[in-house]
């Protein structure tokens, strides 16, 4: 554009260097709007992706040889530690019932003039019997337990009355059991079923209970159970490593026409120390996991969020990357550049071959074979990222996806260090899948209390998974117990340690 309107050849300028600076101009808005153009569809792609495309982010191995992503091991040395005992391999066909399923027998026997025999006339002898086993299904029945507590008296004296104590209950002169209690918990956290379904599964069966009460009760039991998570908080600051990640959740607020946004952040502790602990946050300000992790010293593993660099300032947690988030920016620019994306991919899934292979040994063995196998991997993949990254174009999503992977690089490579860490942080996000499947159920938190008591809930359901128990058997017996438990015993009610204590094969 002139100053005069569009430009023609008619109204070009003849000074050459005028019209130098009108081409110049000319191009570099071109430019502009190509990169402008190639960031929307490169956006749109990931928005297609998003909504129809796989959750998987595999890339086809013939796809990363035509594009020239390196293959390893080539005349590395095999590692020789000792793997762990492989376990035994499952047959084939159906899986066999549980022998704890109550099991109810049926006879279908044969008319009595079929029991003779059709030669001789004589009674026929039993010889035997075909059995076969079939799982049948009873809607879950509530029942009504009738506390009855007889009074004593002297009828001389008539000066005292005697009567038994009242038997413990998870909430005070409430209508709940503890195993209705912790059926309500179990079914909102952990079978994503919102209170108002809940109510309608209870109407079904004649029982009418206000879905402000079934609230009431989710309220109730978070404020009992809390003080176990408190100890679980202080067991698993006690880890060499951390996991921890971070997921929105809408809050409703009555000052606001919409929803707004919460979070909930989990961390997950080491195999000594096997809690998964979720808190509920109104922001995703830094000053949250900077409290939490105030007194933690050792590994810390998560994404690259800024909100984590006060955490690793004063020195005692160290950082350590994870490798999926970095994988991902690779596998989200093979829109816009498929070579260079290919070959990426190319050097992570080798890594991640090592650690496939190295998945059932101890650590040290782990760590030996990350030093003889990821290193050399490590090292082609930086000196392939220091020579494209300087013929890629700026801001484009390749450049992205090179910048995170330089900005990280010190993080990244620290899992190869400790044969304890993990390549990347995929435990915290899968620990996060509860939320993210609840979320779409019950759509939001009704308040920044209520993120709060779903944290609790989150804490004790996901832990006891995590230990292998299973979370309403937990929740029903922890809430007979805490009443009545000692306080300063009250890490025995954490899932780690209720297993041993008190679970199913100690006579729960």
């Amino acid at each position: 554009m002139g100053e005069n309107g569009p430009l023609n050849i008619d109204n070009l300028p003849d000074d050459p260097a005028i019209l130098k600076q009108i081409i110049t101009a000319q191009a570099e808005r071109e430019q502009g709007m190509q990169r402008r153009l190639e960031k929307l569809e490169h956006q749109l792609e990931l928005l297609r992706r998003a909504r129809f495309g796989p959750s998987s982010e595999r890339t086809p191995q013939d796809q990363m040889t035509l594009f020239g992503a390196q293959t390893y091991p080539a005349e590395l040395p095999p590692p020789k530690p000792e793997p762990a005992a492989a376990a035994e391999k499952k047959g084939h066909g159906r899986s066999p019932l549980p022998k704890t399923l109550r099991r109810e027998t049926i006879v279908h026997d044969v008319a009595e003039d079929q029991k003779k025999c059709v030669t001789c006339g004589k009674e026929m002898t039993k010889i035997g019997c075909d059995c076969s086993e079939q799982l049948e299904y009873s809607p879950s029945t509530l029942k009504v337990i009738r506390n009855e507590r007889p009074k004593y008296a002297c009828r001389t004296c008539q000066d005292a009355i005697v009567v038994a104590a009242p038997p413990p209950a998870p909430i005070e002169k409430g209508l709940p059991g503890p195993g209705l209690l912790a059926y309500v918990a179990v079914s909102k956290f952990d079978d994503h079923l919102p209170l108002y379904r809940q109510q309608e599964m209870l109407r079904r069966q004649g029982v009418e209970i206000a879905r402000s009460t079934l609230g009431d009760w989710v309220a109730q039991g978070a404020e009992l159970l809390y003080p176990i998570v408190v100890a679980m908080e202080r067991d698993l600051l006690l880890s060499r490593r951390i996991h921890t990640d971070d997921t929105p959740v809408p809050v409703q607020d009555d000052t606001r026409e919409h929803t707004r946004e919460g979070r909930l952040w989990d961390y997950l502790g080491d195999d000594d120390h096997p809690q998964i602990v979720f808190r509920y946050s109104e922001t995703r300000k830094q000053e949250h996991p900077k409290e939490f992790l105030k007194d933690y010293n050792g590994y810390l593993q998560a994404d690259a969020y800024s909100g984590y660099n006060k955490v690793f300032t004063e020195g005692k947690v160290i950082e350590v990357g994870c490798w999926a988030h970095a994988r991902r920016k690779f596998f989200e620019a093979e829109t816009s550049d498929a070579a260079r994306s290919a070959a990426a991919l190319g050097f992570i899934r080798e890594l991640y071959a090592v650690e496939e292979q190295a998945r059932e040994w101890k650590p040290l063995a782990r760590q030996r074979i990350r030093h003889e196998r990821s290193k050399p991997i490590l090292e082609s993949f930086r000196k392939w990222l220091d020579g494209e990254a300087l013929s890629i174009l700026p801001q484009s999503p390749m450049a992205t996806a090179m910048t995170y992977a330089h900005n990280q690089w010190d993080a990244l490579n620290r899992y190869f260090d400790d044969g304890m860490l993990a390549i990347d942080n995929n435990a915290a996000e899968r620990a996060l899948r509860a939320v993210a499947i609840g979320r779409k159920n019950w759509m939001f938190a009704g308040s920044d209390e209520g993120g709060r008591r779903a944290a609790v809930f989150y804490t004790l359901i996901e832990s006891a998974k995590r230990v292998g128990v299973e979370p309403w058997a937990y929740l029903k017996d922890v809430f007979m117990r805490v009443w009545t438990h000692p306080q300063n015993q009250i890490v025995e009610l954490m899932p780690c340690r209720w297993k041993s204590l008190f679970g199913p094969t100690n006579g729960l």
